[in-house]
């Protein structure tokens, strides 16, 4: 146990090593793009992602692409859109191709713990290098400081970012690249992309995030991503939606002459079988069971899938991810199904679903304790959390630490997490967000919104805005069942609080979920590099 604790230090100390001097090497090009207007920094602007005179200016993108070359055109792309799911079967996509053989660009946001995650190229699977960045960098920064003067100084962090990943994706002579939109669809960077280039487009759901941005409706929200559905490309449907939703959707496939798949179809049969262990990771045996003979005849059957994505939600990006396999076999790739069962369960994000070894665990202070990092941060994906917990770890004491960005509904999200299961302790704090605070939400208030979400239910809470921390202790061990919020105002604060929890009760450690951003989940991986 000591050994493998010093190797665990001793790997996580070169991570961190490496990290900074990345950081270091790519020095010019991070002050030059942090430089840039950031929406994910600052906050979207209303009707930003709509086709609107408010809208982003995709004739901008088209004119930035056109001076280096159209670089977009020089291989296939799958366009994903979507509230929720698209980081995730973005990668189960990218894992499947690559594991079949091909040369793979996938390009996702945000970040984790350095900006280089959002670029995979080739075969490897692993961040764009440093050196490979920061040489593109250099090499087109003249012409970027003509196109910014020429635009006013108008283009944002996001479409340089979106260039110079397509300019890599070019270089590298990719057999095919994964796209994830930014924002909503038809006014995003990404959306350049055109018929004559796209493989299949993708849209996992649709859900109420970045409602002002997208038009104040969910209806404006799928009409926003329906805007990558091109002219005869395959459209994959995630879901599943809300039926008008999906109306509109399917509405726009037919206009553009686009045959749809979706994969939550009622021929299709996938399923959660079990949880187990797989070295040393919670994984969840499935069965994916594809069976498409409506727009496209396509079938596949996977036994027994070990996905260490966890969760329904999880199983059903998988899903959309097999879908997406299929299109494209049917299309005249090579794609056999044991690339697809293998791409599936190699997939693993940071922060998603992510458990904590119990040596990370214990750099944190928390020893014993079940750790889970997951970016859920709209409560949809709050109660896509709590259905994990529940099969998971259905009796386990649950300990939550949270941090959100001030433009979630936070009332929402708290009462998908006090209505799934039974929480002991909620301890609320506060993250960067992409680096600034100015989308931080105050523990206070963070405070408030789970007040309002428990009363709102009518569960038995009792909070540091009333007493004492080690009042509200006392408290909570009468027994009663009350849920106890405190505010921390930092990371550390919460880590210290989180292991007086866990010491209370000897054995009996419990599972601590830190939640509400990704952010959050960054900080914590970003301590342990630290």
């Amino acid at each position: 146990m000591l050994l493998s604790s010093i190797l665990g230090a001793f790997t996580r100390r070169v991570g961190s090593i490496r990290t900074l001097s990345s950081q270091t090497e790519m020095k010019d090009f991070l002050d030059y793009i942090n430089s840039l207007k950031n929406y994910e920094k600052s906050g979207v602007p209303r009707g930003a992602g709509t086709d609107s005179d408010q809208g982003f200016d995709l004739a901008r993108m088209k004119r930035l692409m056109e001076r280096f070359g159209n670089p977009h055109c020089s291989f296939k792309a799958v366009h994903i859109a979507g509230t929720k799911g698209k980081g995730s079967t973005a990668a189960f996509i990218y894992n499947i191709l690559r594991t079949e053989g091909y040369s793979v660009g996938c390009y996702t946001s945000p970040h984790i713990l350095t900006i280089r995650e959002r670029i995979l190229l080739g075969r490897s699977g692993h961040p764009v290098s440093a050196k490979l960045l920061n040489d593109l960098f250099h090499r087109i920064k003249p012409d970027l400081d003509q196109a910014m003067k020429e635009e006013n100084g108008c283009i944002s962090h996001f479409e340089v970012f979106t260039t110079m990943a397509f300019l890599l994706f070019a270089d590298e002579n990719v057999d095919i690249a994964v796209i994830e939109a930014g924002l909503g669809g038809a006014r995003d960077a990404t959306n350049i992309i055109s018929s004559s280039g796209l493989a299949a487009s993708v849209i996992t759901t649709v859900g109420e995030e970045h409602l002002e941005a997208l038009g104040g409706s969910l209806e404006t929200i799928a009409m926003a991503k329906a805007g990558i559905i091109k002219q005869g490309c395959p459209l994959v449907l995630g879901g599943p939606f809300v039926p008008h939703i999906e109306r509109i959707i399917r509405d726009k496939a037919v206009t553009m002459d686009s045959p749809v798949v979706s994969a939550y179809d009622s021929g299709n049969r996938c399923t959660v079988k079990s949880f187990s262990i797989l070295n040393g990771r919670p994984c969840q045996i499935c069965d994916i069971a594809i069976q498409v003979g409506k727009d496209l005849k396509m079938s596949c059957e996977l036994l027994d899938v070990k996905l260490l994505m966890l969760g329904d939600h999880q199983l059903q990006n998988a899903t959309t991810a097999t879908c997406v396999a299929l299109c494209l076999r049917n299309l005249g790739w090579s794609i056999s199904d044991e690339s697809i069962r293998s791409g599936l369960e190699h997939t693993y994000l940071l922060g998603r679903s992510q458990f904590l070894t119990s040596e990370e665990a214990e750099v944190l202070g928390l020893s014993g304790a079940t750790v889970l990092l997951d970016g859920a941060h709209t409560k949809e994906s709050a109660k896509a959390l709590m259905n994990t917990l529940r099969m998971a770890f259905p009796k386990a004491r649950l300990v939550f630490v949270v941090a959100m960005a001030s433009d979630k509904d936070r009332v929402g999200f708290a009462r998908e997490i006090l209505s799934g299961l039974h929480v002991e302790t909620v301890l609320l704090t506060e993250a960067s967000i992409a680096g600034g605070v100015t989308r931080t939400t105050p523990a206070s208030l963070l405070r408030d919104s789970w007040i309002k979400a428990s009363d709102e239910l009518g569960i038995g809470i009792v909070h540091d805005g009333m007493t004492e921390y080690s009042e509200l202790l006392k408290e909570q061990q009468k027994g009663d069942g009350k849920t106890i919020l405190a505010t921390e105002s930092c990371l550390k604060g919460c880590l210290r609080t989180a292991n007086k929890i866990l010491t209370r009760r000897g054995d009996e450690k419990g599972v601590i979920v830190f939640t509400g951003s990704l952010h959050i989940a960054a900080s914590v991986l970003a301590s342990l590099d630290g």
